[in-house]
């Protein structure tokens, strides 16, 4: 089997100079090359983006698994076997501070949408032979990159054409709200604001299930409920004194909610060639229970869509992109020359 091969080149960011958290600008971003890269010179590919999912970054795609194979290993078997046209695939890194940036703007991360669906696309249009156009590129990602490929669709449909969303977050009634009571205990027990967390979470020891749930909870209201003139530049859906729970900053948070976004982003998911849900009906944060929703939303609305579920929970699911990839290659357009 004639493989691919794997660069991991530094792009150095423009929109992210001066972000509010003063994360790295410059960020490695690797790169699958397909098997005929180097010896088919005039040749051009589609591009898929591979996202990760929360306190990821893209070089955990080339992470060794005793169980699995990481993501150019599979993606090599996929093209071998006649399942996968070669594509170059890029796995950039849009993580923050706090663990994630959800792949959208906010004030209190950074331009993390754009940065994700416009700089890194452009960036790789310049520096490889990809097919620079919307029909040739797809994106696919699991959790935190489900839900990113998501917002790349509905945010970028004049750049993306296809995506896979494995286990991403949607309901978020359903995945957010079970975690809110962890994290007030925490910081009741602890004796600890959300401020003084995020500057020594990295130093505490021992992280327990509330201390991420907290983690998590913190870096979401990052993302959906921003505020400059906040003590930690945004705002949280509950009273850190009294527990009491805050709607007006809830449905800030459920503005970001696939669920409620399909309705209005009928526009964009319309012009996707592939959309594709999945989910394992074990999942620790019942996001097959959103999945279905999501599938059932878009159907209702008329669009296609390809939706399965597996006997899984949320971890360990790197083998669903063997149904996913397949299908987002087949989707776009291919290779030329």
């Amino acid at each position: 089997m004639k493989r691919g091969s794997v660069v991991r080149p530094v792009l150095e960011s423009k929109l992210l100079v001066g972000n509010p958290l003063g994360d790295p600008t410059d960020r490695v971003t690797p790169v699958y090359l397909p098997p005929s890269y180097d010896d088919s010179p005039s040749r051009r590919y589609p591009l898929i983006l591979a996202i990760v999912g929360f306190t990821g970054t893209g070089r955990m795609y080339l992470n060794e698994d005793w169980f699995e194979p990481n993501l150019p290993e599979r993606i090599d078997t996929l093209i071998d076997s006649g399942e996968m046209n070669e594509a170059i695939v890029v796995m950039p890194d849009a993580s923050t501070r706090y663990g994630g940036s959800q792949y959208i703007d906010s004030t209190a991360t950074g331009p993390y949408g754009r940065y994700t669906g416009e700089e890194v696309i452009g960036w790789a249009d310049r520096e490889f032979r990809t097919i620079p156009q919307r029909e040739a590129r797809g994106v696919f990602g699991k959790s935190s990159g489900g839900y990113g490929s998501f917002r790349m669709a509905v945010d970028f449909p004049d750049v993306f054409t296809a995506f896979a969303c494995h286990s991403g977050d949607s309901a978020f009634e359903y995945c957010y709200l079970p975690e809110i009571p962890h994290c007030l205990r925490y910081l009741w027990h602890k004796n600890m604001t959300p401020k003084r967390f995020l500057d020594t979470y990295k130093t505490i020891t021992e992280r327990t299930g509330d201390y991420m749930a907290l983690m998590n909870e913190l870096a979401m209201a990052s993302c959906y409920s921003p505020n400059a003139d906040s003590e930690t530049g945004f705002d949280l859906p509950f009273e850190l004194a009294s527990g009491t729970f805050r709607d007006d900053v809830w449905e800030r948070w459920l503005a970001h909610d696939p669920v409620r976004m399909i309705p209005q982003r009928l526009d964009a998911l319309k012009q996707m060639a592939l959309i594709y849900l999945d989910c394992g009906t074990k999942d620790e944060w019942f996001l097959d229970v959103g999945t279905r929703w999501m599938a059932s939303l878009m159907r209702e609305n008329g669009l296609e869509v390809v939706h399965e579920e597996f006997d899984s929970g949320h971890m360990s699911i790197q083998f669903r992109y063997n149904r996913s990839l397949p299908l987002i290659s087949k989707a776009l357009a291919p290779p030329e020359g």
